[in-house]
């Protein structure tokens, strides 16, 4: 099974418990949106232990970016690396004595999006013409793909093209539950992942205390809370 997620935002723990309960295993496949730092305790624990999944395809939002724009403004002038590293482990209070130097680049080497044959994941948003049909993610910033606020809009449905996951905005931003939100097609039955234009992945975990994940083969979704 494959699993959909995005801004986790150091919640190490709700992370473990939802991976307990959709019981994934090896031969799943887990893919993060971003957004997988700060707000939370556990960034870097949480980033270690994404990091070491083989299976897992992780992407950037707009808080690694930020986090790297820092480290890109401190190696400019560097002469001294083990003093770069000290104020990158300032950056994460909770925890940064476990911030590493393998563990930054493997910050710095993280896609801004992943796609396949039947669907898109982004961070914030992806390109659209004025009529909302979709462009190339080649014409994107970095920039658009990590900060973009449009998107996340209810009448924004791209007019052709694969489903987009995404999350950047908690959908209680919306003035929507903290729930997993899905944009169906007209006419679709919902029972497959083109049925959908869209899938908005952030719950607001750091607000919510809820963290849900998609699973593309069956389209349902799953939560954990710190309630429970």
């Amino acid at each position: 099974m494959t699993y959909i997620l995005s801004d986790v935002h150091g919640e190490y723990e709700l992370f473990l418990r939802l991976m307990e309960k959709v019981k994934f295993s090896c031969g799943d496949t887990l893919i993060s949106c971003g957004d997988m730092i700060e707000k939370g305790r556990h960034s870097v624990r949480l980033l270690k232990l994404l990091f070491s999944m083989q299976n897992a395809v992780l992407l950037a939002g707009n808080h690694e970016y930020n986090f790297l724009k820092y480290y890109w403004s401190l190696m400019r002038d560097a002469r001294d690396f083990s003093l770069v590293l000290e104020k990158l482990q300032r950056y994460f209070p909770d925890e940064g004595d476990l911030l590493d130097w393998d563990t930054v680049d493997r910050l710095e080497s993280l896609p801004y999006f992943h796609e396949t044959d039947d669907f898109l994941c982004v961070h914030a948003g992806v390109p659209l013409t004025k009529d909302g049909h979709m462009l190339p993610l080649d014409l994107a910033t970095c920039e658009q793909l990590v900060y973009d606020r449009t998107f996340k809009d209810p009448w924004v449905l791209p007019k052709a093209g694969k489903c987009v996951f995404f999350g950047h905005t908690p959908t209680i931003n919306l003035g929507l539950a903290p729930k997993i939100i899905c944009y169906p097609r007209e006419g679709a039955k919902g029972d497959k992942v083109a049925d959908f234009y869209k899938v908005h992945l952030d719950t607001g975990t750091w607000l919510s205390g809820i963290l849900g994940c998609f699973c593309v083969e069956t389209c349902e979704t799953f939560y954990v809370s710190r309630e429970r």
